[in-house]
């Protein structure tokens, strides 16, 4: 009710506004003219008409001449009338009457005093607005949080039974689920609920789903809002938005509370090229006492989402706040099957298909990309005009998920078909004869995403881990490529980049990361330059001299050129099957697994 009064006092502000600045506009176009003028130009017959106001003496002129109109204050009507009756007899010009209408005097009344009318009654809106009844809405309502409140009962609502593949996850929310429904059973026990539950894992592993179960599965109100949504352009918006988050919390406790990235204002404090951001430090500060202050915070538990723990702040990770760290992983086998089952209820799948195989040929897929492979799936059995998605259909998606869409259409010369068959004949021919490297899945010449041409392998097992045997032969494997243009073509090409900064990365990897240079030893070196904090690390000086950093060259390099020579010998070995492997690319553009197998059978 207080919204509508509010646009309706706002839409008659703009009509009044409209109003006054139109009949400036009809007063500016009006300009005057004198009396002893009008009669000179009666005189002469250039007055096409007069229109008298009866109740103020003044009148409207048109003159003939492209159809002006003037203003003339007439001092006496009636001697007006009576001096021109002659030339109104001879028709030389017409004469009006009128009377002032009730609008004509609000106009007249707003007229001198319109805007400073005008200006009342919007500072009056306004100050009631920001005043609201004693609720102190903090400037024009900016202050209040953002937060979106899901009550118990809502349609469509998500539990645990459509999240899978995260049991061990589920069981830790599930005890903040069972303290919010039954409180005495863990009260009577003299424990205390964690305050705050933090999700950690990779992108897509379903952290923000977990948090949209939880709200299903309690039975309290549920409110969520992003950690972008607290900081705005205006100083102090963000602690004030914080307040009034806990505030609406504690209002209806029991109650969770989700923050999803959470990185967005929780990153540590005093991190920043030329000092910390004060604002974001003022909010970060405000859910810190929020948490864990003097006011007491019962009932209410923050859960939080994000996927860079390392640059948050320690005090917001310190027991009391985020007493429970929740790691989310990339799923198994088994996980990833549970997964797809899931989001396979709403797809139609043909009997061919079979989600085992599936769960086993996407290794390293998160519960993300699984739904978006059975989606693309189904936009492509949809495209075919099928009634059912097929177990083509989907190894279609696995492939147009991971490379890229196809780009039949793009026209290549035969020495480029020739360079990539090449080029990836030798990646799939040097990994057969790699014992540690996957079988080869499938080998296209055909363009995708940025590659120009791809090889695919099938994952005989999930890996956490990874010995120095295995990373030495990813690079013999990631090298195959352009050791096979420069033995064939008797000569190197650009393809290869992607295959050497890959390689390069992980022989760097090996010297300072993991201990495996003997010249290095068992040290690491330099701190993981994967993920940057800029305000925290880009003031940090190298942790080794220079000559140790030319050591690193040396090893680095020494790595690659072993792997170079090793893949060297293997395809000088067997370059009759390399051949093959090529000619059979140049004639189908596609080599399937079995297909390639059967070459070397």
């Amino acid at each position: 009710m207080k919204n509508g009064i509010k646009t309706l006092a706002m839409w008659l502000i703009i009509g009044v506004i409209f109003l006054v600045v139109l009949s400036a506009i009809m007063e500016n176009d009006s300009s005057k003219l004198k009396y002893s003028e009008l009669i000179t130009l009666i005189n002469e017959g250039k007055v096409q008409s007069v229109l008298l106001d009866n109740d103020k003496p003044k009148a409207i002129v048109s003159l003939k001449d492209n159809n002006i109109k003037k203003e003339v204050n007439i001092p006496d009507v009636e001697g007006f009338i009576n001096t021109t009756q002659d030339y109104l007899k001879q028709g030389t010009f017409e004469l009006e009457q009128k009377s002032e209408t009730i609008w004509n005097n609000i106009l007249n009344i707003l007229s001198p005093f319109g805007i400073l009318i005008i200006f009342f009654i919007f500072w009056f809106i306004m100050m009631g607005k920001t005043s609201g009844n004693g609720m102190g809405n903090k400037g024009m309502s900016f202050g209040k949080s953002k937060a979106r409140m899901i009550l118990p009962g809502e349609k469509g609502k998500i539990t645990f039974d459509d999240v899978a593949g995260v049991d061990e996850e589920k069981e830790e929310l599930e005890e903040i689920v069972q303290f919010l429904k039954n409180p005495k059973k863990y009260t009577d026990m003299g424990a205390k609920i964690p305050k705050g539950v933090l999700l950690v894992g990779q992108p897509g592993t379903g952290k923000t789903l977990l948090a949209k179960a939880v709200a299903g599965e309690a039975g309290v109100p549920f409110l969520i809002i992003s950690g972008s949504d607290f900081v705005e352009m205006y100083v102090g918006v963000g602690a004030s938005r914080v307040r009034d988050l806990f505030e609406q919390a504690k209002r209806n406790s029991p109650c969770i509370v989700f923050i999803d990235e959470i990185d967005a204002v929780g990153r540590e404090r005093g991190a920043g090229v030329g000092g910390g951001h004060d604002e974001r430090e003022q909010t970060l500060n405000q859910l810190l006492v929020e948490m864990d202050g003097f006011a007491p915070n019962e009932g209410v538990i923050v859960l939080a989402a994000t996927n860079r723990p390392d640059i948050l702040d320690k005090a917001l990770l310190r027991a009391g706040r985020f007493d429970r760290q929740i790691m989310v992983g990339a799923p198994d086998v088994k996980e990833r099957e549970r997964i797809l089952e899931v989001h396979a209820k709403k797809r139609r799948l043909a009997d061919d298909v079979d989600l085992k195989i599936i769960a086993k040929n996407t290794s390293g897929f998160v519960g993300a990309d699984l739904e978006n492979v059975l989606n693309e799936a189904a936009l492509l059995a949809a495209r075919r005009n099928l009634t059912e998605i097929g177990m083509q259909e989907i190894e279609d998606a696995m492939v147009k998920v991971t490379m890229g869409p196809e780009k039949k259409a793009k026209v290549r010369s035969e020495k480029e078909n020739r360079l990539v068959a090449y080029h990836e004949a030798g990646h799939a021919v040097v990994s057969h004869f790699l014992e540690t490297q996957d079988p080869v899945h499938q080998i296209s010449i055909v363009p995708r995403g940025m590659a120009g041409g791809y090889t695919m392998y099938r994952p005989s097992e999930d890996k956490s881990f990874m010995s120095k045997t295995e990373m030495e032969e990813n690079i013999v494997s990631l090298l195959g490529g352009r050791v096979a243009e420069a033995i064939i073509l008797n000569d190197i090409s650009t393809g290869a980049s992607n295959d050497i900064e890959r390689a390069t990365k992980i022989a760097r990897s090996m010297v300072t990361k993991y201990g495996m240079s003997e010249r290095i030893g068992t040290v690491m070196l330099g701190s993981n330059q994967e993920e940057v904090f800029l305000g925290r690390d880009f003031a940090q000086g190298k942790e080794y001299s220079e000559e140790t950093a030319g050591i690193i060259d040396e090893e680095t390099k020494r790595i690659i050129d072993n792997a170079y020579n090793r893949a060297k010998q293997i395809l000088t070995d067997n370059i009759d099957k390399l051949h093959q492997v090529a000619g059979v690319l140049l004639e189908k553009e596609k080599i399937e697994g079995e297909e390639f197998d059967a070459i070397f059978a």
